[in-house]
């Protein structure tokens, strides 16, 4: 339970809403970025919760839906792909924490404001205390279920927007996510981005006399 130790201290120090943040999605060359808040109750610990790539698929699945029967609260903040090339994806990032953490509510649709953030690597700008956890996906529970939950959801929405644009098979969405795969690339650059696509993620691979660097699950 080595893991479990700062929400445990926090909540030995009276804090009750502990809302646990992360994202998913940050370096797709399409699709959205994603980031989920939870809540989870206090003594509540699932041993085999950890960081969300360190799971395969069907581990990450059955943990979701266990994450979620048992959370005082939990949301999703998106941000779409036209907004991350308008306003940079550090900032679309920090925008889908902040629309997470604003949509938790209880079992009665009444809002949650939480007396505590723990976010993995980053700073919401919100009149909160948080800490900020260096691989809080790996070190905090609370955070590791949270990026559990938000790679399950943009998973399904990836593989769901694959079935509605029969297009994007060309690009192998449903298998790649939006992540930069070889197959990926090689698309791109053959077929041209679609609306999906973050177009200044691409000026590299769109620039053929630019050597291309192919990153996945980044």
């Amino acid at each position: 339970m080595e893991n479990y130790k700062i929400e445990k201290e926090l909540w030995d120090s009276g804090y009750e809403y502990i809302a646990c943040i992360d994202e998913v999605g940050r370096g797709c060359l399409a699709g959205n970025v994603l980031a989920c808040a939870v809540v989870m109750p206090k003594e509540v610990y699932i041993r085999e919760v950890t960081d969300s790539k360190k799971l395969n698929e069907k581990k990450r699945n059955e943990l979701s839906s266990m994450i979620k029967e048992k959370a005082i609260s939990y949301s999703f903040g998106i941000v779409e792909a036209d907004e991350i090339d308008e306003i940079n994806i550090k900032n679309a990032t920090l925008k889908a924490m902040k629309k997470a953490v604003e949509g938790l509510k209880n079992s009665n649709k009444n809002i949650i404001i939480p007396d505590m953030l723990l976010i993995d690597a980053e700073n919401v700008n919100m009149k909160i205390p948080q800490r900020s956890i260096i691989k809080g996906d790996l070190l905090c529970h609370g955070i590791s279920a949270a990026s559990i939950l938000a790679k399950v959801e943009r998973d399904r929405i990836m593989i769901e927007l694959s079935s509605e644009e029969e297009y994007l098979n060309k690009y192998d969405i449903k298998s790649n996510k939006g992540y930069g795969t070889k197959k990926h690339i090689e698309a791109v650059k053959k077929y041209g981005p679609t609306k999906y696509h973050r177009k200044t993620f691409l000026t590299k691979i769109l620039d053929k006399n630019k050597q291309i660097t192919i990153s996945e699950g980044l």
